[in-house]
């Protein structure tokens, strides 16, 4: 995320490097020394890929998957969202269509097995494009499992069957997380699964279990619901959606409670026996101490993921590590402790995001190329994709309550927004928090219908050092949802006017 002068110097820099090379002179032989080499070819890998190559870099990604994307495009954020915005219109369907004067809505049936389908068209089309971009920027794309046998080395098993050697430059760890379970608990993607088995279910539970109550959780949770499935979330913690705004969530709960999710908070899962039809789960309500039996067709382990950072190599050439996770820090600018190797994404500590690894991958890259490259972690954002929707960016009221920061606090309902009353579907708040002094905004948070998209606008004003009054005494299209945005803000620092 560089400034435009920033943009002007890497031009400046590749019309001057022997790094740049045209693309219709590049060479990508057999053998031929890379000036980088990516591991991972998803959401940060691919990205750093592309971007290097269009800076003049001899680039090649190795991904042992077979199709590019990573978690992301595969099995996560992608497919995820086609079942989200399915299942939400036989929601709509079933429970709103009257009340918008349409008939026939309880007429509407599942198909789930086109459902699935138009998911995995879906993911085609999208991993099969990033191939076609690969081709376009002249990323040379080596399929098989990467392994770095010294610092200018990579070793590639390909998928085929034969081995690789690729001498580098330059080497990006992009690689990744995996599901994470609990002790004693097998994900065997058939009872028990991850969220890559919740995917797929060829039929909708009767009884679902989702053990771990964050993201992905309440996410595919909200899918099977809608979708008929009787859904208990188990979680730990007293709460759910552990980073996110605490205000933001209670109401967040209620909302997903109304919708027919069931909540045990406060409670560990201490067994799962699998030997009958279902899954029988010991579950100990931490609270009052008791043990309680909880029956399910389907367990969903959804407590976290872990970096992919097993089998790489990273011992051997001597990587720093922090427990599972790669050691490197801001003022590294993403290097490890060996200055030509980098890592991105989510084999790094930080949220584990696909956007935050796209940037990563970016700034890695440039820095290569530059010796600059740079991450506004404070401005990337965080995204539920439920119905209504949570989206963050910034600090939490907790955060800054804890660091001490005095602000001020802005709150709007949608229920007094006009598009909002107008589309039926007014649920949720915008809530804006300043600096008490200077009126910085320091945090954004919002729940509701589109809130993904309506957190941009506050990423930006947190990039660019907005204040409440900035983003308040800027015009916003009449009717749209981003007039509440601009009324949290007007509350902010004075008062809004429609509520």
């Amino acid at each position: 995320m560089l400034r435009s002068s920033t943009h002007k110097q890497v031009g400046q820099f590749l019309r001057q490097s022997s790094v740049f090379r045209p693309a219709g002179v590049r060479c990508f032989a057999s053998g031929e020394k890379q000036d980088l080499v990516v591991i991972g070819g998803g959401p940060g890998g691919y990205v750093a890929a592309i971007k290097a190559a269009q800076l003049g870099l001899k680039t090649t990604c190795v991904e042992a998957r077979g199709t590019l994307g990573g978690t992301c495009l595969n099995v996560g954020c992608i497919p995820s969202k086609a079942l989200l915005n399915a299942s939400h219109m036989l929601h709509d369907a079933h429970k709103n269509f009257e009340k918008y004067g349409l008939t026939g809505g309880d007429q509407v049936k599942l198909d789930l097995g086109k459902m699935m389908d138009t998911k995995e068209k879906a993911v085609g089309g999208l991993t099969g494009g990033i191939e076609g971009l690969f081709k376009k920027n002249k990323v040379n794309y080596s399929k098989g499992f990467g392994t770095i046998a010294d610092k200018n080395t990579v070793k590639v098993a390909l998928n085929d069957g034969s081995e690789q050697t690729i001498s580098t430059e330059n080497i990006i760890i992009a690689t990744g997380s995996e599901s994470a379970s609990l002790p004693g608990i097998n994900i065997d993607e058939d009872k028990i699964v991850s969220s890559t088995g919740a995917l797929s279910f060829t039929e909708v539970p009767e009884k679902l279990v989702v053990i771990g109550a964050g993201v992905i959780g309440l996410e595919l949770g909200s899918v099977w619901a809608r979708l008929g499935s009787e859904v208990t979330v188990i979680e730990f913690l007293d709460r759910i959606t552990p980073g996110v705004d605490g205000e933001v969530a209670k109401q967040f709960q209620r909302s997903l409670q109304k919708q027919g999710l069931k909540f045990n908070l406060s409670h560990k899962v201490v067994s799962a026996d699998t030997s009958g039809n279902g899954v029988k789960l010991q579950v100990e309500n931490m609270k009052k101490g008791e043990t309680v039996e909880i029956d399910a067709d389907k367990v969903l382990m959804a407590v976290g993921r872990r970096p992919f950072t097993d089998k790489l190599g990273l011992e051997s050439v001597g990587v720093q590590m922090d427990g599972q996770m790669i050691d490197t820090s801001p003022e590294k600018n993403l290097q490890t402790n060996i200055s030509n190797i980098y890592a991105i994404g989510d084999v790094i500590p930080g949220p584990m995001l696909a956007h935050k690894a796209e940037e990563e991958g970016i700034a890695a890259v440039e820095h290569i190329v530059t010796g600059h490259g740079h991450v506004n972690y404070n401005s990337v954002p965080g995204v539920i994709y439920t119905h209504p929707e949570v989206a963050q960016v910034g600090q939490t009221e907790e955060q800054l309550k804890e660091a001490g920061v005095e602000f001020n606090k802005g709150t709007f309902p949608f229920m007094a927004n006009s598009r909002a009353r107008a589309n039926g579907d007014a649920e949720g708040l915008v809530k804006v928090l300043a600096d008490k002094k200077t009126d910085r905004i320091l945090g954004v948070h919002i729940l509701g219908n589109n809130a993904g998209e309506l957190i941009s606008e506050a990423c930006l004003a947190i990039e660019y050092g907005a204040s409440s009054e900035d983003v308040a005494r800027t015009c916003h299209a009449h009717p749209t949802l981003s007039e509440a945005v601009k009324e949290a803000a007007m509350a902010t620092y004075d008062k809004p006017i429609h509520f």
